[in-house]
Parts: structure tokens; sequence; C-alpha cells
């Protein structure tokens, strides 16, 4: 499954109400670092569908929660577990980084 696209008014209801941890790319169209990590984002969101859920939110279009949770920098990820937040990674990172910081973060 690819990563979910979000919005302002999807969000409490796709991350902060899921029963499972959710993982929040940050990101905008004009980020170089962002179109980066993106694909390493997709190919995450597919090999860990059902233990995690994966969302984009782009930050242009969705100022609200970009400014709720205090993102300043791009791109940024943010993992959210039973509606809290328990961590959060600013710029780019490795697939295998990647798999490796959400596993920490949700066992």
């Amino acid at each position: 499954m690819a990563a979910l696209e979000i919005n302002d008014d999807t969000f409490d209801t796709e991350v902060l109400a899921s029963d499972v941890p959710v993982v929040v790319d940050f990101w905008a169209e004009w980020c170089v670092p962002c179109k980066k990590l993106s694909p390493n984002v997709e190919r995450v969101a597919e090999e860990m569908s059902g233990k995690v859920k994966v969302a984009k939110l782009n930050v242009d279009e969705n100022p609200i929660t970009m400014t709720k949770f205090g993102v300043r920098g791009l791109p940024t990820l943010i993992l959210f577990k039973n509606g809290k937040v328990t961590a959060t990674h600013l710029g780019d990172m490795s697939k295998d980084k990647l798999e490796e910081w959400i596993k920490s973060e949700t066992t």
C-alpha cells in the first residue's frame, strides 16, 4: 500500500484516531531533500503495511497541521502512536535507516 495523502481535514481521523502507529511525512513540492526522501517513504509504506500507516502531508497546502506540531524544517517525519507524538526526525534518511527508526520507536 502506498503512502496515504492526508490534509488538515483528514489528519485527526487518519493519524490521531489510528489504531496502528502512523508516520507522517511533512513535505513540500519545492523541497529537494523531500523529493529525495519520498521514494524511501513509499517503499517503507508498502513493506510495513499492516504494521504502521505511512502518510504524507503537503505543508504548503496544509499549514494548520504543520503549525500545530511545530514543523519548522523539511522534510520532517513525525511518528504518532495512540494519538500522541512519540518521535520526530528532521531531514533525509535511507530506506534502511527509516525502517530502523520506525521499528525502534514502535516496539
